[in-house]
């Protein structure tokens, strides 16, 4: 080992393949390297969990990386000045308890910062800088995907939701959106559940409950290894619906589970499909809605507007969905 005790702090907003470079390489050459996790209180930062989180997922393999966090008050970053500096400095030295042999930096800055003013015992140690930036990474993430860590880019998935009454191409359009943006998406859960006594019409309560929780689950998942977005097919107030359209005889316990779950969800774009399109019997649709398919389309609507969900309505032929909805996504992620 080069050094005993090094150290490489940074506020990781958000971490980046340059920040995962610079740690590999510092702990590679210490027998102690101390991350110092820079907070903010009053930026508008990442929340320091989620960097700290980052932070321990990339480092936990390693063995001699420690996570310590330094927080702050000032109000911006150009803010953070002389009279943070050597305060901060000694927080740090105070953590880390031993001399720093070593302090690692990238070449944006020099041997005049506040590193060497601050840690003036200790070695400065300067990784030459890449294009990666966090700066830019703010301004525009989804241009510039391929700079964040695995770990990272979930938490910038967007994700779209797909809502309509029966037979509106709301399944296929899901998986075609999902092709185009070369991503995952999340089928309707009820499907294979409601077909278990071979017919929807005879559902248990228990058959929505698994519906509900299943469908949660499969979007927790689906996120960590999607592609700037996650396509979702329905969601729980879709379900809430059919508990009533289907006669639910626990309704009133599954509809607060709804509720529930609709309160922890969250949609960057949510796409309701119009009934225009012609109604194709697949063998297990509702003739109910298919005589009167205005009547449901806008009940489901109501159910959006009643959960202060906003929504796009899209019509028309099939190719003018397509178009549409490809056109929605790609302004959020412009």
């Amino acid at each position: 080992m080069r050094y005993n005790v090094g150290m490489y702090g940074g506020s990781f907003n958000p971490l980046h393949l340059g920040h995962v470079d610079c740690i590999i390489q510092a702990a590679n050459m210490c027998r102690e390297l101390y991350i110092v996790l820079s907070v903010g209180h009053n930026r508008q930062e990442i929340d320091a969990r989620v960097r700290y989180r980052w932070l321990y997922q990339l480092t936990k393999h390693i063995g001699n990386v420690t996570i310590i966090m330094l927080e702050d008050s000032a109000e911006t970053k150009e803010a953070y000045t002389e009279e943070y500096w050597q305060g901060d400095a000694e927080k740090v030295k105070a953590q880390v308890g031993k001399p720093i042999d070593v302090v690692f930096c990238g070449s944006d800055y020099d041997e005049n910062s506040f590193w060497n003013k601050c840690y003036p015992e200790s070695e400065l140690y300067i990784f030459k800088r890449n294009e990666i930036s966090s700066t830019e990474l703010r301004k525009a993430p989804y241009k510039h995907f391929e700079w964040l860590p695995n770990i990272v880019k979930p938490h910038y998935v967007k994700k779209v939701l797909l809502m309509g009454s029966e037979s509106t191409g709301k399944s296929t359009l899901t998986i075609n959106l999902a092709n185009r943006f070369n991503t995952n998406y999340i089928d309707e859960a009820g499907r294979d559940i409601s077909e278990r006594s071979g017919t929807d019409l005879l559902m248990l309560s228990e058959d929505f409950t698994e519906i509900l929780l299943q469908h949660k689950l499969n979007e927790i998942k689906a996120v960590e290894n999607s592609n700037k977005v996650l396509f979702i097919d329905t969601d729980a107030l879709v379900t809430q619906f059919y508990m009533s359209f289907l006669d639910d005889p626990g309704i009133e316990k599954n509809r607060a589970l709804s509720d529930a779950i609709d309160a922890l969800n969250s949609y960057d774009l949510i796409l309701f499909l119009e009934p225009d399109v012609e109604f194709v019997q697949d063998g297990d649709r509702s003739e109910v809605i298919r005589d009167d398919r205005k009547k449901y389309s806008d009940r489901i609507k109501e159910l959006l507007r009643s959960h202060g969900k906003p929504f796009v309505s899209v019509s028309g032929s099939y190719q003018e969905r397509y178009e549409i909805a490809v056109r929605a996504v790609e302004s959020m992620l412009s």
